[in-house]
């Protein structure tokens, strides 16, 4: 990617200078307009009331002949055939002859009409140096004003442009700041950028540091937490085997071998929410209904004593899902859960259908306020309720987000909810 701020500022300066030669070249224009009509205009009118007045102390006075202005004069009564033929047809005022290059003057009094005549190549050369030249000259000020000023903006810029090459080449998941160690910066990155890059490097170092520990934590946790719970499961699947074991006890076991391997399913969860996006998860073709039967054999318990019905109904004939099957068990166990905590009588009823899982339930429903933030972190839709965290929901979509799924909610107040999980 290109870094923008010198082109920018290259930009800028370009704009300035066009904008600048624009505005120089219509004032030279001007100028030379005023030069060649205005000034001229002046001049030889002035020079015609000076002669009227020497006309007037002697009226043999011959007409103004120089080497800029030629003048003629045509007494009254005389005819205008003694005149040169461009000039006989001009009425008394200011005309620009272009096909004789003449700028003539016709001044009317009563002694008879004066024609005074400026070359318009003259005029030409005053508007040149009056007006052109000048404006050459503040444009060369002007671009070499700009280019001065560009380098030294460039010269301000570069630190920073230096860093911005520096950090896009930067890996975000190994970022390597060793560059902008203070040892290591070039000269002219000082002031402000100096401190930029301390702040830069510093960052980094944090960031590396941070994933170091992450990486590692998903690493070992991976280990250390199903330890425990592999002894838990091996101790449960022992005293489950011995004999003429009191039923109650062996309730207990079994609710303490199905808690420990939802526990083993949530910790598998949470490590695949922890590792890079870029790191697929082990998967395997597994039966969607396999698993969802599963949980809702292990939700009836949590509604024992309860007049609530649980109904299970399994449509089509394909259900098999490529992923990791423990984050099925994680997400359809947590809207279970969710459908159970917030129903207090009427029905849930779960559907499995070839390309998703349906959770619908009668219980107390949510407002469209609650709905717009169920999936938040620590949100609950009634807090006073004794059971959830409200994290439940919040994993079960950072998890279909992970693997492309999408999880949809429909409720109502007194009207229950539904929740939709999309596989395709």
């Amino acid at each position: 990617m290109a870094h923008g701020l010198p082109r920018k500022i290259r930009i800028a300066f370009i704009v300035q200078a066009l904008l600048a030669s624009l505005a120089v070249l219509l004032g030279g224009y001007l100028v030379s307009l005023v030069i060649k009509h205005g000034l001229v205009h002046v001049v030889l009118q002035e020079e015609a009331d000076y002669y009227w007045q020497l006309h007037e102390a002697s009226p043999v006075q011959p007409p103004p002949n120089t080497r800029n202005i030629r003048g003629y004069l045509l007494e009254t009564g005389q005819s205008s055939l003694s005149l040169p033929k461009d000039l006989r047809p001009l009425e008394p005022g200011f005309h620009e002859l272009k096909a004789a290059d003449q700028l003539v003057l016709v001044d009317q009094r009563p002694a008879g009409r004066l024609y005074l005549v400026f070359l318009r190549s003259q005029a030409q050369r005053a508007a040149f140096w009056f007006g052109v030249v000048p404006v050459l000259i503040t444009l060369l000020g002007i671009y070499g004003a700009s280019w001065l000023t560009y380098r030294a903006s460039w010269r301000i810029v570069s630190p920073v442009n230096w860093l911005a090459r520096r950090v896009s080449q930067w890996d975000p998941r190994y970022p390597d700041a060793s560059e902008l160690a203070a040892e290591r910066l070039p000269a002219d990155v000082q002031g402000e950028a100096r401190q930029l890059a301390a702040a830069l490097h510093s960052l980094a170092s944090r960031v590396g540091q941070h994933v170091a520990r992450e990486r590692n934590f998903t690493r070992d946790a991976s280990h250390e937490l199903r330890t425990p719970l592999t002894v838990i499961r091996m101790a449960s699947d022992m005293a489950l085997s011995t004999p003429e074991l009191d039923p109650r006890l062996q309730r207990s076991l079994g609710r303490i071998q199905r808690a420990g391997r939802d526990m083993e399913a949530v910790i598998d969860a949470f490590l695949i929410l922890a590792r890079e996006a870029d790191i697929e998860p082990q998967a395997e073709w597994f039966d969607v209904a396999d698993i969802v039967r599963y949980e809702v054999n292990n939700a009836r318990e949590m509604l024992a004593g309860r007049p609530v019905e649980l109904t299970l109904e399994v449509v089509g004939n394909n259900h098999l899902l490529l992923a990791p099957p423990r984050v099925m068990h994680v997400v359809v166990s947590n809207l279970l859960r969710n459908a159970c905590a917030y129903t207090d009588t009427g029905t849930i009823a779960v559907e499995v259908g070839n390309d998703r899982v349906v959770v619908r339930d009668s219980g107390i429903g949510m407002t469209e306020e609650s709905l717009a933030r169920v999936f938040e972190p620590f949100f609950r839709a009634e807090p006073a309720r004794p059971l959830g965290t409200g994290l439940g929901l919040s994993i079960v979509r950072r998890l279909c987000e992970r693997f492309g799924w999408r999880i949809e909610l429909e409720s109502a107040p007194g009207q229950g909810t539904t929740a939709t999980v999309h596989f395709g």
